[in-house]
């Protein structure tokens, strides 16, 4: 049986939950906010997002290997990139030749929760193939995020977040 189709008993409310997940998401950068929705110099879609014509953002992966399962755990997260950078980024969006680019750096524009503050770790943004969402590499600090990105994590793990995220 695969782990994500196992239970577990949640450390936030103490009931029985079918299923682990092994994704979770945020739906905007940290930095936006709903009066941004009428400004024309902003814009949220799925992948990309523009805020005041100056701040520029892409929605990436933050992948998490998990090492006493057969599958990786994967953040959702936004990354803020610099104005050449998201332009070159979107020239290449649909184009194969994408993955041949090096690596953007960026800043972690999204706050997780269950770490200390996670906006603004330093990252590099690598491309993917056409229709996969890039990921990101943390910059190798002591953060524990950083660190769990290089060392993996356990299944007991994801329950811990599991419970963070589900019962904030």
């Amino acid at each position: 049986m695969a782990v994500t189709e196992l239970g577990y008993v949640c450390g936030g409310c103490g009931q029985r939950h079918d299923g682990l997940p092994f994704s979770y998401g945020s739906e905007a950068p940290v930095y936006w906010s709903p009066e941004l929705e009428d400004d024309e110099g902003s814009t949220l879609e799925q992948e990309i997002c523009i805020i005041r014509a100056e701040h520029y953002f892409v929605r990436a992966r933050l992948i998490i290997p998990v090492v006493d399962a057969d599958k990786d755990f994967d953040w959702g997260v936004w990354v803020s990139l610099s104005r050449d950078n998201f332009k070159r980024a979107l020239d290449l969006w649909e184009s194969d030749e994408r993955e041949k680019e090096p690596s953007y750096f960026g800043w972690l524009s999204t706050e997780l929760p269950g770490y200390p503050s996670t906006v603004n770790l330093k990252t590099r943004l690598h491309n993917a193939p056409v229709g996969v969402r890039p990921h990101i590499e943390l910059e190798p600090t002591q953060h524990p995020l950083a660190v769990e990105q290089r060392n993996g994590i356990t299944v007991a793990r994801i329950e811990e977040i599991a419970a963070v995220v589900l019962h904030a």
